[in-house]
């Protein structure tokens, strides 16, 4: 398996991770990751865990599909590889400029304001391209397999599978066998579970990560006789280790009732630049925006059609749709805050996140973020609402805002002789950028 991964990273090499680290580096610290809180520690795996786990990964090597025989490592090298690189979409339409004609797609990234979105990972906290974004999760999942081949099977169930509907049954389903054992744990049938079980196959079987859960928490993939039959079948049996780890059981189906998809977060990507004329121009990559390859065609037309349909009476329902449409063109947004010193700072936003998320956002590059501040649109207009989308109150595709201090605040420290300094944190200034 070892070999296995390092061929894949060696052909997908992270074209497009930025400046990122790989798997096996030491992570960097991100200002915008929360420190996770200590994991409860675990006992050492016994050996019989151990082995579990070593199915479990043996799986992963060797895999077999409902309507197809068991596949080699080379053949499962060749799937999961297209598999992945499915994944990675290469855009061969146009994109939109902010404020200018169709672009064609060929982007020289060196010359945007923000050259991709970027996520972190969870599980490795390196910063990741949208693009690599899916690949390089399920690549770390799987590696995770090799120090906790439970909990890494947990993730491929809720990470893998897209249908939240089925995960919920096979998760329930896999729930009732273990509290089979722990509640009936002299009772023989429920150590086995036969593999051609009409409930197995078509609630269990084809998840992924199903079968790696089953064999990390101590079932055996066996042949064995069913009476009146005169071919054996294939079964899970239970290791007689593990009828006894009751309270893990237990645990363990909790944790998978319970689970989450692993997530990557957002990157903000922070920057902060000097002072600058040409702070309100943006120039966005195709990843800020969310047009289908018709739609974009359609969009230089409707550009043209949008005097004569303002100068139209549309009704209610006709605006309605206009504003939907404008809601679903965007799912990022990136924003730059000028301060009253004239520095900038840039950041990357879900164009869905709250106002409130952007109040928060400044609140922490602030030196001292007791100050009350106002934040004004591009128009001048005060952004009250906390509640509102950034892209209900226009901050879409990109904005340039303006920080100013509360007004109560400037005049008790003009009355005091005093004045604010140092806005921005001292760690940001350190890496101030040019604005070009």
């Amino acid at each position: 398996m070892k070999k296995f991964f390092g061929d894949m990273k060696r052909d997908f090499k992270f074209k497009t991770l930025g400046p990122g680290h790989v798997l096996t580096e030491e992570t960097r610290k991100s200002s915008e990751i929360k420190p996770k809180a200590p994991e409860k520690p675990r006992r050492p795996p016994a050996e019989e865990s151990q082995m579990a786990a070593a199915a479990a990964l043996s799986r992963l090597e060797v895999k077999q599909h409902k309507g197809r025989s068991t596949t080699g490592l080379s053949s499962l090298r060749n799937e999961v590889k297209g598999e992945l690189m499915s994944k990675v979409v290469i855009p061969e339409v146009q994109t939109l400029n902010n404020q200018g004609p169709i672009r064609a797609l060929k982007e020289d990234r060196t010359s945007f304001s923000v050259d991709a979105v970027y996520f972190i990972c969870p599980l490795t906290n390196t910063s990741i391209s949208k693009s690599m974004r899916e690949v390089h999760i399920k690549e770390a999942i799987l590696m995770k397999f090799a120090e906790d081949p439970i909990r890494a099977s947990i993730m491929m169930i809720h990470t893998f599978n897209k249908d939240k509907e089925k995960i919920k049954i096979a998760c329930e389903t896999l729930g009732r066998y273990i509290d089979n054992i722990c509640n009936n744990p002299s009772e023989e049938k429920y150590k086995k579970i036969k593999l051609q079980n009409k409930v197995f196959q078509e609630k269990i079987s084809e998840l992924e990560g199903t079968h790696e859960f089953l064999q990390s928490i101590g079932f055996e993939r066996k042949k064995l006789h069913v009476s009146g039959q005169e071919n054996e079948e294939d079964f899970y049996v239970l290791n007689e280790d593990f009828l006894t780890a009751h309270e893990d059981l237990r645990q363990y189906k909790d944790e998978l009732v319970n689970a989450e998809p692993v997530r990557a977060q957002l990157d903000r990507r922070i920057k902060v630049f000097q002072p600058s004329p040409h702070a309100a121009n943006f120039e966005l990559p195709s990843d800020f925006y969310n047009l289908t390859a018709e739609e974009i065609k359609r969009e230089q037309l409707m550009r043209s059609e949008a005097v004569e349909r303002a100068a139209m009476l549309r009704t209610k329902a006709m605006r309605e749709r206009d504003e939907q449409r404008e809601l679903r063109k965007y799912n990022y947004t990136l924003l730059r805050v000028k301060f009253p010193d004239g520095y900038i700072v840039q950041a990357t936003f879900y164009a869905r996140e709250k106002v409130l998320a952007l109040r928060e956002f400044v609140h922490s590059v602030l030196e001292n973020d007791c100050v009350p501040f106002d934040l004004l649109a591009p128009g001048g207009q005060k952004l009250k609402d906390d509640s509102a989308m950034l892209i209900e109150v226009g901050l879409v595709p990109a904005a340039l805002l303006t920080l100013t201090w509360d007004a109560e605040v400037l005049l008790d420290l003009q009355a005091a002789g005093q004045r604010l300094t140092g806005i921005i944190k001292q760690e940001l200034l350190s890496d101030v950028q040019a604005l070009v």
